[in-house]
Formats: structure tokens, C-alpha cells, sequence
């Protein structure tokens, strides 16, 4: 056996053993700026503080990491926000009850589109090089339109998963600017490295991922960016730390030090001048393997929109740790719920909300850091200034029902309202 073969305890041990011979953690990612928390763990030596070693195993897929952590092949993953949920609603292929305890932070997330795509939403749309998401929205909605009106096909869009925050952001873009996305374009699933050579190949006309891919197509003259993930949600979780419960209950001292690990790490990662030293180190080929000068001006918002030199900044694109982002909010699990049951990915009832919330699990990481916001565990989400939804809707997790019901372009009528739920 390895080394670390003998220090991952079976476990089938005690639940007190395991957590007391426990050490190297085998840890699932997939190279995104947003696996930077654990990545900045392992690298700066805050894991090894707690007595933990990350063992940070690249993956090129969700459905990949998903499948992994559930056959017990990772003992902890990078994952995306909307999994977990899924998970506990025993949506997707091999669903496996699946938690998590910690978010790696919000941002990230921007969506681009082709450049002749974008010039046909200036020409026909009315746009300029300065419009807003919304705007950039309903543009796009009158090409779709004159497309039609010329019975040329739909466009086809990427995203990274049915269950991610990609896929979800996507749609509430496109349906902001009254575009049905079930019916009006087609989504596929492209793998995030892949997506800025199968916008360039004319495989995809567009595509919503995560950090750096965006930059990357705008940067190599493909791609526009048109929305970034604040202008849609900034309270979004983006991804988390998941991890199966038994194996979190029967590691309960390992999963404190994790947290402590993370809380930590995060904290690092948030602070400007650290931002070069961690652009450096993602840029290794064992983790995202881009350009560290442009790893750099991601974390910091600087964004090239495209080819011709427009930039934009975005204060806080990535928050690691800011703002209590690593909490596991439930409202905002069921925020996430509230999209599965928009686009007809499962239905509404009060048993199914209720394991919505139980894959964010706030307890876990009140105990091992001693501290939560102030706020509560169940909130309104998209009332503050600063966390406004980009069409104005506010959710209220007390009436999941009527908040889907409201929308005007969904994948539902109207949903079957349950116990007021």
C-alpha cells in the first residue's frame, strides 16, 4: 500500500477511529478560479495546520465528480452549488445522498456569446458596447425573433450541467429578456475547458462558465462577454465543499478541521495582495494550467470583453470569504430548488423542499467555526441593495409556489401549490 493508502482509514472503522487516523484527504476538483480555496489550502499550508494534506486529484467533468465522491473514490469535491440539491431530490443519473457544509464563495460566472452574435444584437437589437445584462437580454431576443421570422435554426448555447448554477443562470438571463430557453435556443453540455474552442470551431454560439474560460474566448477574438454572475444574482453560491453524511458524521473531528482549514484559506485568497502568489499557483499545470498574468486580472474583475479592448471591472467578482460567503445558506438551497421546479426538473411539495434544505447544512459549520450570520438560516433573498435579482423578483423560501408561478416565461404553467410552501 502508498503511504497515503494507510492513512485514508477504511471506513468501515469506528466512526471515533477513522476520525482520529484520518489525514490526507483525497479531494476531487475541476480547474476553475473558484477551486482556489482548496487549492490555496493544500499550496499555503493551511490545511497542514489542522493535520490535514488535500490530495487534489484533477477531474474533467461534473457528472465525473459527482459519480466519484459517491463511490467512495474521493472523500470530499469541488462541487457545483446545485448539486448537493439534486442530490437530496434524487435527481440525475446515480444521485447519492450528498451534502455540504461549507461554500467555496461566490462569482465567477460570466456568459459569452459569439462575436457575430453580439454584432448582430448591435445591429438589430439596438445595443451598445456599454449595455447592461437586461439589455444585452432583450437584444438578443429580437434576433431570435428575426431568426425566426427567416426560419433559420436556433442558436445553440453551452453550459457545464442540468444541475449547476450555470445552466440556471443561463436561463433566468434569457428568460429576463422574454426568451423561452426550452423552446427559442438549445442548451448543451460542453465541458468548461472545451467551451472556448467549440465556440471558435462554430460548434456552440454561446456559452455560460465559470472563471477563466469567459476571458479566454473574448481574449482570443471569439467570444463577447454580455453578463457576468453579479449582474444576475450576487448572492449566488457558486461552488461548494460536498461530501456524503455518513462520511461526515463518522468524521466529524476531520471535518471541523477542514472547515477551520478553509475558513482560513479563504480568508487569504480575498485579500488583494495575494493575488499575484495565487494566480501563480493555479496557473500550474497540476491545477488550471492558464496564463498567470490573466489568472491575476480575473480574481481581481478586470475582464476583457472582447477582442477590441473594451474591459470592464467588477469590485468582487470572486468573494471567498467576504460577506459571510462561505455560509450554507437553506434559503438559498431552495432558491436553487425554486429553478429545478421553473424549468420542470422536479415538482413542489413540502417533503421535497424540506430535503432541498437539508443538503446545505449550516450546523456543521457552526460548530466547527463558532460563528454564522447574523440574519438566520432561512431569508428573504434579493431585497438588499446590494444582492438584487437582475429582473427585480424577490424569493421568499416561505412561498417557494408563488415565487415560480410569477415568472412569465417558465417551464411550468402554473406549479401545483402544496402546503404553502
Amino acid at each position: 500500500m502508498t503511504e497515503n493508502a494507510d492513512e485514508r482509514q477504511d471506513l468501515s472503522a469506528p466512526p471515533q477511529v477513522a476520525s482520529e487516523r484520518q489525514r490526507v484527504l483525497r479531494t476531487g476538483f475541476i480547474p476553475l478560479v473558484d477551486a482556489a480555496v482548496l487549492i490555496a489550502a493544500e499550496e499555503f499550508g493551511f490545511a497542514a495546520k489542522e493535520g490535514l494534506s488535500l490530495e487534489l486529484v484533477k477531474d474533467v467533468s461534473w457528472a465525473n465528480v459527482r459519480d466519484r465522491l459517491a463511490f467512495r473514490q474521493f472523500d470530499i469535491a469541488h462541487m457545483l452549488s446545485p448539486m448537493p440539491v439534486a442530490a437530496m431530490l434524487g435527481l440525475g443519473s446515480n444521485p447519492s445522498p450528498t451534502i455540504t457544509p461549507f461554500s467555496l464563495g461566490r462569482g465567477g460566472n460570466a456568459i459569452t456569446l459569439s462575436t457575430s452574435l453580439f454584432e448582430q444584437m448591435c445591429e438589430i437589437g439596438g445595443i451598445s458596447e456599454t449595455s447592461s445584462a437586461l439589455e444585452n437580454a432583450l437584444a438578443l431576443a429580437k434576433v431570435l425573433k428575426n431568426r425566426r421570422h427567416k426560419s433559420e435554426p436556433p442558436p445553440t448555447f453551452g453550459m457545464t450541467y442540468p444541475f449547476s448554477s450555470h445552466n440556471y443562470e443561463f436561463r433566468y438571463w434569457l428568460a429576463a429578456g422574454g426568451i423561452d430557453p426550452d423552446r427559442e435556443v438549445r442548451l448543451v453540455v460542453v465541458p468548461p475547458p472545451m467551451t472556448s474552442d467549440a465556440l471558435a470551431a462554430g460548434a456552440i454560439d454561446g456559452f455560460c462558465v465559470g472563471a477563466p474560460w469567459n476571458m479566454i474566448a473574448s481574449e482570443r477574438g471569439v467570444g463577447r462577454i454580455v453578463a457576468a454572475k453579479q449582474d444576475i444574482w450576487p448572492s449566488a453560491p457558486e461552488k461548494v465543499i460536498a461530501m456524503r453524511p455518513e462520511w461526515a458524521d463518522g468524521h466529524r473531528d476531520v471535518v471541523g478541521r477542514l472547515l477551520v482549514a478553509l475558513d482560513a484559506a479563504a480568508s487569504w485568497c480575498d485579500i488583494a495582495e495575494n493575488r499575484k502568489e495565487l494566480a501563480q499557483a493555479l496557473s500550474d499545470p497540476r491545477f488550471i494550467a492558464a496564463p498567470a498574468d490573466l489568472l491575476e486580472h480575473v480574481l481581481a474583475g478586470e475582464f476583457s470583453l472582447d477582442h477590441k479592448g473594451n474591459k470592464r471591472i467588477i469590485n468582487g467578482y470572486f468573494e471567498f470569504n467576504h460577506k459571510a460567503a462561505n455560509y450554507p445558506r437553506p434559503s438559498q438551497a431552495l432558491w436553487i430548488y425554486s429553478q429545478m421546479i421553473r424549468w420542470g426538473q422536479t415538482e413542489l411539495s413540502a417533503p421535497l423542499a424540506e430535503a432541498a434544505a437539508r443538503a446545505y447544512r449550516p450546523d456543521i459549520y457552526r460548530d466547527a467555526l463558532g460563528k454564522g450570520p447574523e440574519d438566520g438560516d432561512l431569508r428573504t433573498e434579493g431585497d438588499r441593495d446590494d444582492d438584487r435579482f437582475m429582473d427585480g423578483h424577490i424569493f421568499d423560501p416561505a412561498h417557494i409556489g408563488e415565487y415560480v408561478a410569477k415568472f412569465a416565461v417558465s417551464g411550468f404553467d402554473t406549479p401545483i401549490l402544496r402546503d404553502d410552501i
